[in-house]
């Protein structure tokens, strides 16, 4: 198959990919009934309202009468909302919302979320990329049953202020979830802030399929053994519950964006019409210094990044965020639009001056384990089931083992022919390698993961360490290879 490369920039080159010339979507055309399939589906945005002024994100109110503590409630149940003309559609929602309500926390706080189960299946609340106690994590392994109520209670640690999301993780019916509205952003402050002085915009992306009566198209989910192709071509991208929303800006302005991908399986490679942008953060926090001068980011599922954007000084003109489009194996292509910003007729404000330094990033320190996790399909490249180091999910089996405070080397080899991005529990790592045909390639700025991209073909070497004892999950956070088998566990033994 021919491949592409896309540069995301020279200073992060190793989240850059190789990108498919056709689409999956291209390839599967001329599958039996396929087209035909498709075209059932809310494909066009002309269903949906567009033009709306950028809505912003509820915020869960903390109900503590504690300092230095959070308490707050959250509901999963499915709720009826207006989302395309003429129908209305079943979500599921964190307290009846889409996105879910944003959790806003503090580094050292005590924090207890109360979960109540109200949707007729198993689920649980992931605190995606904290460091929190096994047993609070959210995992497959410790499921709240349909009905059941039960009580997080976690401190989140010094040093982890960033932009992080709280989802599902139920065995096999994650896609479903999510699928159905289940997401949510997280945001962990810290009084170390250096951009804390500029306006701070939280920009939650998702992807929603619905069918011809407006309800959410949950037979695209079922196909997880075909990699959620249905999903991934035919779910329309939304920015905070809105299709291509309008965001006002003075002229001039400087902004702190924080995006996070909260689709089921879409790469966004994000570019900002006729502007350049700066990279401050990825998903554990800020860099130790900006990345200026970017023109496109590649956010592969589950990722995060805050971008700082000078809209330009012209008055009454329009830009667009826009994804650029990324094959990495799946389907979709180009995602087109997704945020209009709009600048008014005011004065232009005079730009901003970053800090030089950010929040060093430190070295974990010399590494003495290496452990080796290959991905790879039983099936036709793109089919499932999908595997690590051979095998298919099972909750009840430990794959691999570690030790808290052990410094390891992971190797991610991936021998398939689509990108997995893949994300560890319980950590955030730094990619220190990365190998491309055998080849090494620069593996760029030192940062803070906790979901990495692995290109298809390529092998990416990680840097990671556990801090916390119990059994913790790795997996592609493509969530139908998750749920087709794509995951796996890790003993984290005490030391």
């Amino acid at each position: 198959m021919r491949r592409r490369q896309f540069l995301q920039a020279s200073a992060m080159a190793s989240l850059s990919a190789l990108a498919y010339p056709r689409s999956a979507s291209a390839q599967m055309g001329g599958m039996p009934g396929m087209s035909g399939m498709m075209g059932r589906w809310f494909t066009s945005g002309s269903v949906w309202p567009t033009g709306l002024p950028l809505r912003q994100v509820d915020v869960l109110a903390n109900t503590s009468l504690v300092a230095d503590e959070f308490a707050g409630m959250l509901v999963a149940a499915p709720y009826l909302a207006s989302l395309v003309s003429g129908h209305t559609t079943e979500l599921w929602g964190y307290n009846n919302t889409f996105p879910g309500p944003l959790i806003e926390l503090w580094e050292g706080q005590r924090v207890t979320i109360n979960f109540a189960n109200r949707l007729g299946l198993e689920s649980t609340v992931h605190w995606h990329g904290l460091q929190v106690p096994a047993d609070q994590d959210g995992s497959p392994m410790d499921p709240v049953a349909a009905g059941n109520d039960r009580a997080y209670t976690f401190d989140v640690p010094l040093g982890s202020a960033g932009t992080y999301w709280y989802h599902p993780h139920a065995h096999q019916t994650t896609t479903l979830q999510v699928g159905h509205g289940l997401a949510a952003p997280l945001i962990v402050r810290s009084a170390d802030d250096p951009p804390a002085t500029l306006p701070e915009v939280t920009l939650m992306v998702t992807s929603l399929s619905l069918d011809q009566s407006g309800r959410v198209a949950t037979a695209a989910t079922a196909m997880a053994g075909m990699g959620g192709m249905m999903m991934a071509g035919n779910g329309v991208l939304l920015v905070n519950g809105q299709k291509l929303p309008l965001h006002a800006m003075t002229p001039g302005a400087t902004e702190r964006w924080r995006i996070i991908n909260a689709t089921a399986d879409r790469y966004l490679r994000l570019g900002l019409d006729g502007h350049r942008f700066t990279v401050v953060g990825t998903d554990g926090g800020l860099l130790g210094q900006p990345l200026p001068g970017l023109t496109e980011w590649l956010l592969a599922p589950a990722q995060r990044v805050e971008i700082v954007v000078t809209i330009a000084a012209q008055q009454s003109a329009r830009h667009a965020l826009r994804d650029l489009g990324y094959g990495g194996g799946m389907m979709g292509g180009a995602g087109g639009a997704l945020m209009t910003v709009e600048t008014g007729r005011g004065p232009a404000q005079a730009p901003v001056e970053l800090p030089a330094v950010l929040r060093p990033v430190a070295d974990l320190g010399p590494a003495t384990a290496q452990q080796r996790v290959v991905l790879s399909a039983a099936g036709m490249g793109m089919m499932g089931p999908f595997l690590i180091n051979g095998k298919s999910f099972d909750m009840n089996r430990v794959d691999l083992e570690t030790v808290v405070g052990r410094v390891e080397l992971w190797d991610l080899v991936n021998v398939t022919f689509m990108d997995h991005p893949i994300h560890i529990h319980g950590t955030q790592f730094q990619v220190v390698g990365r190998t491309v045909r055998g080849v090494a390639a620069p593996v760029g700025y030192p940062a803070w993961l906790d979901t990495v991209n692995v290109p298809a073909g390529e092998t990416i070497t990680i840097k990671t360490r556990q801090t916390l004892p119990g059994r913790r999950m790795f997996h592609c956070h493509i969530l139908p290879h998750e749920d087709a088998g794509m995951m796996a566990v890790l003993d984290v033994q005490a030391s």
